[in-house]
């Protein structure tokens, strides 16, 4: 109060709820006062409080204050067990509930994993991103047999996730190959595909509605949920980015009705990682501590993740909300996870894989492995990567891409972005034309991009040659 009254900042009321983590303070301004001149008071506060990671919310949704989050200054553990044996998590019939942690005013966090229906974690080394994770998965092996709720797992760092090796709920082993990740991406975009087909054929709109109606039809066995867990997606963006973008866009757009969801977590939330649209086609998201305002809007589109004090404080933005929460996640430790996962074995066996998809991951993973070698084929002895009679342009996917995302190009915007001559650029754009990628010359005008991103992503999906700008031969175009 003294150091608002110092601003002449006038406050009529003020109330406050403790969390575990923080304490907010909720500030009624009197008539007159501009909210603006209380959040730019932030750095004053907390100099005031001799504490850091003040952060100001103004206004609080569906109240007429202004709320101070100060960090307590001894923090309360929030541990899963209390979230587990809660009415709330006993009480939800979906088999995808998971258990965050709680809010500032102490109320616990349980969401359900079908209503997100994906979700992005990003947050620093430390911050409690894997925590986080770690408690949505032993959630879901709480809540559902291995019947109901599959995982596939894709951990590239490969100690996050060894603990749940063997796990019957696993439908393939923990994925650490960045390579052949790609792979089990393209293997889930099938499977979705495939259970699109049998929604079909028994004239349903999503995999409840197809359990709900082959229930007890031996030609139908019920389908499981499906979860898919990468726990870094910076080093699978590293190894193939345009792959991965495009199969976790395509799950993303899709696999809701499927019954497939993905959780994806990085500890890099720049834009390289966290592509524009990643983002758009992953509305749920949480943020721990970051390093930058920036990143900090790449993740929740708003600052203030750069202000969170870590271990485990986060600001949660599910699907449809105005403004993200902050909560403190809870907690779980090495030795309660290997308990579960030991209660589980003990109790239901050993993983049984499922042997087809295997063998589709391994198709699609040969067939990435395929595409790249005919890539680095293309440059041939002609290092300036310019086209010749082998092939098409190395460059040309990247380039293609460039122009669908923006929906126009120019040689000059090509030569920028890729770092390449003016020839070069000319005879790429040029190529597009040839295909009907994009539109004729038109004086000094950029040419219009006729491919849409849609068009882009099938004619990936299938490995069409032309992305390459190679054109088929009349076997392929038939």
């Amino acid at each position: 109060m003294e150091t608002l009254s110092s601003f002449n900042v006038k406050i009529k009321k003020i109330e406050y709820s403790r969390g575990p983590t923080i304490t907010r303070y909720e500030l009624y301004p009197e008539a007159g006062t501009r909210i603006r001149t209380i959040s730019n008071l932030v750095d004053d506060i907390a100099l005031s409080l001799a504490t850091t990671g003040v952060r100001i919310e103004a206004p609080i949704p569906n109240k007429s204050a202004v709320g101070v989050e100060v960090p307590n200054r001894v923090r309360a553990t929030v541990f899963i067990r209390e979230l587990l044996e809660s009415d709330i998590f006993r009480n939800s019939k979906s088999k995808l509930t998971a258990c965050l942690g709680k809010d500032v005013a102490g109320n616990m966090i349980i969401f359900d994993i079908a209503k997100m229906p994906h979700l992005l974690i990003a947050g620093t080394t430390g911050s409690g991103k894997s925590v986080c994770i770690n408690c949505i998965i032993i959630s879901l092996l709480y809540k559902a047999r291995p019947d109901e709720v599959q995982l596939i797992m894709i951990d590239p760092k490969k100690i996050e996730m060894s603990m749940y090796s063997d796990l019957p709920h696993l439908k393939v082993p923990v994925v650490t190959d960045t390579k052949r990740a790609t792979g089990t991406l393209n293997a889930a975009v099938n499977e979705m595909e495939h259970r699109f087909e049998l929604f079909e054929d028994v004239g349903v709109r999503d995999i409840d509605g197809y359990n709900r109606i082959t229930a007890g039809d031996p030609e139908h066995p019920p389908l499981p949920k499906i979860v898919i867990i990468i726990d870094e997606l910076a080093d699978l963006m590293m190894t193939a980015p345009d792959q991965i973008e495009t199969s976790i866009c395509r799950l993303a757009q899709k696999a809701r009705a499927a019954g497939i969801h993905l959780i994806i977590g990085t500890q890099r939330p720049s834009v390289d990682v966290i592509t524009g649209l990643i983002k758009a086609n992953v509305p749920s998201r949480i943020a721990f501590t970051v390093a930058s305002q920036v990143d900090s809007r790449t993740i929740i589109d708003i600052a203030g993740a750069e202000k969170l004090i870590g271990k485990g404080d986060m600001l949660y933005a599910p699907i449809g909300s105005l403004k993200p929460r902050r909560a403190q996640g809870a907690l779980v430790v090495d030795d309660e996870v290997e308990a579960v996962t030991a209660f589980i074995k003990e109790n239901y066996g050993c993983a049984d894989y499922d042997g087809d998809f295997i063998s589709d991951i391994d198709r699609e993973s040969e067939r990435v492995a395929a595409g790249k070698k005919g890539a680095a084929s293309f440059g041939g002895g002609d290092m300036s990567g310019a086209s010749s009679s082998a092939g098409g342009d190395p460059q040309f996917r990247q380039a293609l891409k460039i122009a669908v995302d923006n929906g126009t190009i120019a040689t000059s915007y090509l030569q920028r972005t890729l770092s390449i001559g003016y020839g070069r650029a000319a005879r790429l754009i040029d190529q597009m034309a040839k295909m009907g990628f994009v539109s004729g010359m038109n004086g000094t005008k950029p040419r219009t991009v006729l491919l849409t991103l849609p068009q882009y992503m099938e004619l990936e999906s299938r490995g069409d040659p032309r992305l390459d700008g190679v054109m088929p031969s009349d076997d392929e175009a038939q």
